[in-house]
Formats: C-alpha cells, sequence, structure tokens
C-alpha cells in the first residue's frame, strides 16, 4: 500500500522482489515464503527495479548479507547504482547485475517479463532544472509480467496516461497501478508540501486525464498500490468511495494475488 515492494513467484519457491523500499527488510519479515531457508539463503533469487527513487532501491542495502540474487535495470538504473559507492556494498562475486533493455522480454524466475518505458522522471537526487516530470525514457518503466497463462501489469509510478499506454494495457487480468495522488494539489491541501502529484511524476487518480478515468474502459482487475499517507482515499470518505464506486481496489501491505 505505502512502499511499493510488490514479490512474484511461477512456483511459490523462488521469487522476485520488485522495488527495494525503504522498509523491506520488515515486508520479508512480515511473508513466511520468504524467510530464509538456512544459513546465508534466501528464497529471493532476484530483484528488478522500475526506476532509480529512494522508495525503490535503498532496500537493496538489506539485502547484502551473502546471498545470491540477480539484480535486473534498465542501463540507466544500473549506471545511477554504479556511481554511489554505497551499493558497492552488494557483492559483485554474489549479485549478478543484468541490463533490462525496453520492450524486449526476458525470463525471470520462470516468469516472463517485458519492460516498457512510461511518462516518468529522474529519481528526486538526481533532479536537474531541465528536468522533465513526464519524460519517456530509461529512467521509469512499467513491467508486463506473464505466467500460466495470466498477464499482469505493475506501473508503481507514471506520470501521464496517453492513449498508446492505456492500449497497451488492454487484455491484463491484473493491473497494479500508480495511486500516490488522489487530487494532482494533495499535498498541498494537507498542508505538507508544495508539490503538485504531477511536479513528482504522478498522474492523480481524480479529474479528466485522471486515472479513475482514463483506465476506466479495462477489464483487468486494478489496484491502486504506493499510495502516498497524504492520499484520502487511505481513510473513510468520499474520496475512498469514489475509487471503490468505480470498480477500483486499494492494496493493503501483505495481499496476496494468485492466478
Amino acid at each position: 500500500m505505502t512502499q511499493s515492494s510488490v514479490a512474484v513467484s511461477a512456483d511459490g519457491g523462488s521469487w522476485a522482489v520488485i522495488n527495494a523500499s525503504p522498509d523491506l527488510r520488515m515486508q520479508l519479515a512480515a511473508q513466511p515464503p520468504l524467510h530464509p531457508r538456512g544459513l546465508r539463503d534466501s528464497p529471493v533469487a532476484a530483484v528488478v527495479l522500475t526506476n532509480g527513487d529512494i522508495d525503490h532501491v535503498a532496500g537493496l542495502l538489506s539485502l547484502r548479507e551473502g546471498a545470491r540474487f540477480v539484480l535486473h535495470a534498465t542501463p540507466a538504473v544500473l549506471a545511477t547504482l554504479l556511481h554511489d559507492r554505497v551499493f558497492g556494498v552488494l557483492d559483485p562475486a554474489l549479485v549478478r547485475r543484468v541490463p533490462m533493455q525496453l520492450d524486449r522480454p526476458f525470463d525471470l524466475l520462470g516468469l516472463t517479463v517485458t519492460p516498457f518505458a512510461v511518462p516518468g522522471k529522474v529519481a528526486l537526487y538526481l533532479e536537474s532544472d531541465r528536468s522533465d516530470p513526464a519524460a519517456l525514457g530509461e529512467e521509469t518503466v512499467a513491467l508486463d509480467i506473464r505466467g500460466s497463462g495470466r498477464r499482469m501489469i505493475y506501473m508503481p509510478a507514471c506520470a501521464a496516461l496517453p492513449d498508446w499506454l492505456v492500449d497497451r494495457m488492454r487484455g491484463a487480468d491484473l493491473i497494479l497501478f500508480d495511486g500516490t495522488v488522489f487530487r494532482d494539489d494533495d499535498m498541498i491541501r494537507a498542508g505538507c508540501g508544495t508539490k503538485t502529484g504531477a511536479r513528482m511524476g504522478h498522474v492523480a487518480m481524480d479529474g479528466p486525464q485522471g486515472s479513475l478515468a482514463r483506465l476506466a474502459g479495462l477489464a483487468a482487475r486494478r489496484v491502486f498500490v504506493h499510495l502516498n499517507n497524504t492520499n484520502p482515499v487511505l481513510r473513510p470518505g468520499p474520496e475512498r468511495d469514489a475509487v471503490l464506486a468505480a470498480g477500483w481496489e486499494i492494496a493493503a501491505d501483505g495481499q496476496e494475488y494468485m492466478p
């Protein structure tokens, strides 16, 4: 619900964590299938990053204790990690870094994953005055994940929903989508900041160009993830009622989705 790590598996034995949030250690501890099976062992065999945000990479430092895993990210995100020496604690003899190419499928522990660019921005710590909050490239990607005849779209960050992107989601069985803000000015209304959702690289739920309206025609099970703590849908009220009435779900931490 809050941080945006999810874990996926084709067999329930080997798991891939998608995005390593700062609270990853607590998330792993709360899920018995992800507990270590022995000394220096872990069911987490892979990590996939959809961008270089602190919310998505800081948890990598909790995975430095000697278990082997493969790290998948775009070349741009891998270059960011390489530039920051703190991530050198991930022993290259144990953590193999594999570039993933846009629109090119790869095998992820028996699942077929295709990363594709979505409108978004570079991580906050990489921003400049000229940064585009809705750029299209390797900095922000979504994942098309397929296995057992089912298809899931995971898109925890998205700054806009042009027609081509909505069309790309058609036919999915499950969509986990960016639910950071309900209105573009959530943080301003709450008195917690001056940035809008658009400035942070997140499309709002509400409004004619928001996700509720733009994704209304999709038949998939649709779930909002990665909700900011200022989002009013986290508590009972008209905003939450509107989301549920539109057929969306609000993810809960620890929730499971079975094929």
